[in-house]
């Protein structure tokens, strides 16, 4: 499999690249249902298998991002199939429609803002700051928002990625600590804080939780697509 993930070019080379991140995925979800430990979230742990494994074999990340183009193809739908539970929420979010959208708008800004005057704080500078600020958007539309004001596209995949991640794996702790136990709040504080990630994670909890998730990714993506270039000419 590794010397078929490393042609750059074939079948082979797709199925290859796509059996090692199912393979990842499989055992990370294995290990976190064994464990129930929240550091041992599949995202984290299943990303961390396949950077090491790359690593080991001293394979481009190029050749496995073309392999597993049709993975990456397939994530359109599935986003696309977070609709149907929302839909199944439609009455709920009638009486609440105008909180939500003030929660999410709420959220969204002080993510924009808190990431761009944390990072001026400690010195950063206008390249990195902006890659910062749509951290909390999804990766699709936080790379090309970033790079449209002088942030580095790259950069902000990070950030992003960051972001879901630890947002995913202390959301329990917090939620907890916080005494929150409507799943329409915590989908909400999910979907708006942690993206796709957070999304996921919701999952776990209820379809009430995967609903309002599911809208607050989309709600905070075109908030911070408004919010950013907004700031940057206000700064």
């Amino acid at each position: 499999m590794i010397d078929a993930l490393a042609s750059p070019s074939g079948a082979a080379m797709v199925l290859a690249a796509t059996l090692l991140t199912l393979v990842a995925y499989g055992l990370a979800l294995w290990a976190y249902q064994r464990s129930g430990w929240e550091l041992l979230l599949p995202i984290l742990t299943g990303t961390t298998l396949v950077v090491v494994t790359l690593l080991a074999m001293d394979i481009p990340y190029r050749v496995y991002r073309e392999g597993t183009a049709l993975l990456s193809w397939l994530a359109g739908p599935a986003t696309v199939a977070l609709a149907l539970p929302l839909y199944a929420q439609r009455a709920r979010l009638r009486g609440i429609w105008w909180p939500v959208v003030g929660a999410v708008l709420a959220g969204s800004a002080t993510a924009v803002i808190s990431a761009i005057g944390i990072a001026w704080l400690l010195g950063a500078n206008w390249e990195l700051m902006m890659s910062l600020a749509p951290k909390s958007a999804t990766m699709p539309v936080a790379m090309p928002l970033a790079q449209s004001v002088g942030g580095v596209a790259s950069m902000s995949a990070v950030a992003v990625a960051l972001t879901g991640i630890a947002a995913a794996v202390f959301s329990t702790r917090l939620f907890s600590l916080l005494r929150v136990k409507s799943d329409t709040v915590r989908g909400l504080a999910l979907g708006a804080a942690a993206h796709a990630i957070g999304t996921a994670r919701a999952v776990q909890l209820s379809e009430t939780a995967v609903a309002f998730a599911a809208l607050a990714m989309g709600l905070t993506a075109l908030i911070t697509s408004i919010l950013v270039p907004l700031i940057v000419r206000l700064l």
